[in-house]
């Protein structure tokens, strides 16, 4: 039972992070000015930052607040959990991400939307692959080590890691949102690519492969640098 309480806590935390970041650039947005009112990219930006924030001080303690496969992955690689905790929380991260999607399509399905998506899905336009897979992989990285590097049990920010980690995936999505829209997180991009289908569904390889690439590099940077003892 407290196993399962860290797999719910994940899908919970992913689900809340998908309904929370996309549905500010489906009902708030103006992601890469395409639309006059809203939020914008901005905002956008802070609403998947502060979810993480949100969410870090919720269920930090239960599960370590993952809500990202790519996070997992770069953890499980790091050596700091097993591989039957790693593919459980990804099962669970997909499915609170599924779930988050899920009330997104209910209510612009029964209502209106006012961004310029309706399901918070990830894309690149034509010839942007590589643009789009550096771009995602790249920041993911950074992303990850920022995670690995703040949850440190010797060299991290204890408390502080949360907002670390938040405040980085802002400064993340403010680059990225152009670009791709941003993901960074697999689950985060699967949710919505489900309901949006189509192109969103069809590009969908890039933003599961890219940050499991960052996420690897990460990790072995990580082990890397973070080894060892602090020297002056």
């Amino acid at each position: 039972m407290v196993i399962m309480k860290k797999y719910i806590a994940e899908m919970v935390g992913t689900m809340v992070l998908v309904l929370m970041g996309c549905g500010s650039a489906v009902f708030a947005g103006s992601a890469a000015g395409e639309v006059s009112a809203g939020v914008g990219t901005l905002g956008v930006a802070f609403a998947f930052g502060l979810s993480v924030v949100a969410m870090a001080y919720t269920i930090g303690g239960i599960s370590g607040c993952h809500i990202n496969p790519a996070i997992t992955l770069g953890v499980f690689l790091s050596g700091r959990m097993s591989g039957k905790d790693a593919s459980m929380y990804m099962v669970f991260q997909v499915i609170g991400a599924i779930i988050g999607s899920a009330i997104l399509f209910a209510l612009v399905s029964t209502g209106s939307h006012g961004g310029p998506t309706a399901t918070g899905s990830n894309g690149f336009a034509d010839g942007q692959m590589v643009h789009a897979f550096i771009a995602e992989a790249v920041f993911t990285f950074i992303f990850v080590l920022v995670v690995l590097g703040s949850t440190d049990s010797k060299k991290g920010a204890g408390a502080f890691a949360g907002l670390a980690i938040g405040l980085s995936l802002v400064l993340i999505h403010i680059v990225c949102i152009p670009i791709t829209g941003t993901s960074v997180n697999p689950a985060r991009s699967i949710g919505p690519a489900l309901f949006q289908g189509g192109a969103a569904l069809s590009q969908l390889w890039l933003f599961i492969l890219a940050p499991f690439v960052g996420a690897a590099f990460s990790a072995i940077v990580w082990k890397t640098i973070g080894s060892g003892e602090q020297t002056a």
